[in-house]
């Protein structure tokens, strides 16, 4: 003969196995938001224009280099070399102009036959409304090229979820001490 269960038994494994489900749904790797509920309003596309100041000469550089290959030195394009920056990011081309950020991170030669960078940066914005906000580069920069386009990763502040391009002009380029100074027309959607 089959033997049965006491009543309160059922309730407490009716209680094990609920309180299981509850567990197991609160630890779900992932869950579909919208976007209000992150507080995100309408989506809107920004232009920037700006002036990208690498100083890799004189006393105050703002562009070191920090490493580079055994080829570095006898390679056509310097393949293999590093450089750290905190570049000014100006309103006009003068190393005088108002600074509105500073491009922070790396480039490097990535390119064994062609002049061309791997630029891993954050532009970090220290004037007007976006005071704080960030937007991250990563791409590939043919520098000899009249106008590159570089591609906008994300942000912060409010350039959350950013995406977008940069093109990048080269505006002025001393070839003695490698100061350069690039013109930036940044699009940027951005919430």
């Amino acid at each position: 003969m089959a033997q049965t269960l006491p009543q309160h038994k059922y309730t407490i494994l009716t209680i094990l196995l609920f309180s299981f489900l509850l567990h197991g749904e609160s630890h779900k790797f992932s869950r579909k938001l919208s976007p209000k509920s992150l507080g995100l309003k309408k989506e809107k596309l920004s232009h920037l224009h700006f002036y990208f100041q690498d100083i890799v000469g004189g006393d105050h550089p703002t562009a070191l280099r920090v490493a580079q290959s055994s080829i570095t030195n006898t390679s056509s394009t310097a393949f293999g070399f590093v450089v750290m920056i905190d570049d000014p990011l100006t309103v006009g081309p003068e190393r005088t102009s108002k600074i509105v950020g500073r491009a922070q991170g790396i480039y490097a030669s990535a390119d064994l036959n062609q002049a061309a960078l791997l630029m891993v940066m954050n532009y970090v914005f220290v004037e007007g409304k976006y005071n704080g906000s960030t937007l991250s580069i990563l791409g590939r920069n043919q520098v000899f090229s009249p106008v590159r386009e570089l591609p906008i990763v994300g942000g912060s502040g409010l350039f959350r979820f950013a995406r977008g391009y940069a093109l990048a002009k080269t505006h002025s380029l001393n070839m003695s001490n490698g100061d350069a100074t690039v013109e930036y027309n940044v699009y940027v959607q951005h919430y």
